[in-house]
């Protein structure tokens, strides 16, 4: 009895092919909108932590001042020494690598062509605690480091610029007033969480920046890349302990210094577009309940239809269930249908939109199979109350019916 239910709300649907578009249009948006929203957000989540995780894996940026940004007291606070970041790798257990970083801009010329950029000026320790690779070419030598020899390593955005993609080892370049060597070339990372061009930089060791370029001795962020089985907290307080005791602090005074830990800010932002990606899928899914209206609205247009019909199925035998069935079934085909659609109309929105955007697409096999099943719950709930009136019919007073 199911299967005949089933093929005859097929052949109502097919003799009015474009009301039964027009019918499920506002599920198919409905679902296609709830898919898009969800995916996208998920991407964008995912490209977010892959941004974040760019910076360094399990990194703790030490700066001083009490807060990052403006107004937090970093000009006023001292600068760390190079010497810090021995003493921390020194003291202090679960650290694998801790970097010193001095940062300065300076406009970078070679062949002709000019380029202004971020120069970094720290030593070898850098690239595991940043989790930069090189592409080409050698890291700096211990005699370079110390002497503070004119050398550096390039992103792959120098490259580009001033040397055409051609191979720029050996080749000079002049930071500024400083003509260096070319050593390396770091694998390119491309945009960073911030918007920035992470490619766009170039590393020198730290006392060839601090002497030719900043002339002060001045280390603005050290870099602490922990062990992954190492307890974070923990370390951060074992860390904060000894920069107080480095930088003289009594009980009473406030830090001059603070510890950003990538891992929270990579938590934090990824909670926030998770909960932005919840409130677009919420908007999103209002649609499907507009969809489900107009489903209802048509099924009372087809069952004023077809009352004669109705009333001589009820006169020949045909039970209230059977007829209630009958009409269940053909609004739950449609609703199922234009969820079906919008399954398909979402996965090609959502592979284009993800390459517009510049985000992984992440395929959510729960998503596309909850607003699948949403939306024949959409044709069960909008369906029941035509389907109810139908079955109810009198079969004398639809017979009469013109």
């Amino acid at each position: 009895m199911l299967w005949n239910t089933l093929i005859l709300a097929l052949r109502s649907i097919r003799r009015n092919v474009l009301r039964s578009f027009l019918t499920v249009l506002g599920i198919v948006i409905g679902v296609s909108a709830v898919i898009t929203m969800v995916t996208l957000g998920s991407g964008a989540t995912q490209a977010v932590q892959n941004q974040i995780s760019s910076l360094g894996t399990n990194l703790l940026m030490i700066r001083p001042g009490q807060r990052m940004g403006p107004g937090s007291g970093g000009a006023t606070a001292p600068s760390f020494k190079e010497g810090d970041s021995d003493l921390i790798a020194s003291q202090i257990s679960g650290i694998t690598t801790v970097a010193p970083e001095a940062r300065s801009s300076a406009t970078l010329v070679a062949g002709g062509q000019n380029w202004s950029s971020s120069v970094i000026g720290s030593n070898n320790n850098w690239l595991q605690a940043s989790n930069w690779t090189l592409g080409s070419g050698r890291t700096f030598t211990e005699a370079e480091l110390n002497a503070g020899a004119a050398v550096c390593i390039i992103g792959a955005t120098i490259q580009r610029q001033l040397y055409g993609g051609g191979d720029p080892l050996g080749q000079q370049l002049r930071v500024g007033q400083v003509p260096c060597q070319v050593i390396g070339l770091f694998e390119s990372k491309g945009q960073g969480s911030f918007g920035n061009d992470q490619d766009e930089l170039v590393l020198m060791p730290l006392k060839t920046l601090q002497r030719r370029l900043t002339g002060n001795t001045n280390v603005n962020t050290l870099l602490v890349s922990l062990d992954p089985a190492s307890d974070t907290e923990r370390v951060k307080s074992s860390l904060t302990q000894l920069l107080r005791e480095m930088r003289k602090l009594s009980s009473g005074d406030d830090d001059n210094f603070n510890v950003l830990d990538t891992k929270q800010l990579a938590d934090t932002l990824s909670g926030t577009t998770k909960v932005m990606t919840m409130l677009l899928g919420a908007v999103a899914a209002v649609s499907l309940l507009v969809g489900g209206i107009g489903v209802m609205n048509i099924m009372l247009v087809s069952v004023t239809e077809r009352t004669r019909e109705i009333g001589l199925r009820l006169a020949i035998g045909a039970l209230e269930r059977e007829v209630l069935l009958q009409f269940l079934i053909e609004a739950v085909v449609l609703a199922s249908l234009g969820g079906l659609i919008g399954v398909v109309l979402a996965t090609g929105a959502s592979i284009l939109l993800a390459q517009l955007m510049q985000v992984p697409y992440v395929f959510q096999t729960g998503i596309n199979l909850l607003s699948f099943a949403f939306s024949a719950g959409i044709g069960v709930l909008f369906g029941y109350f035509p389907a109810r009136r139908a079955a109810q019919m009198d079969p004398i007073e639809a017979l009469r019916h013109e």
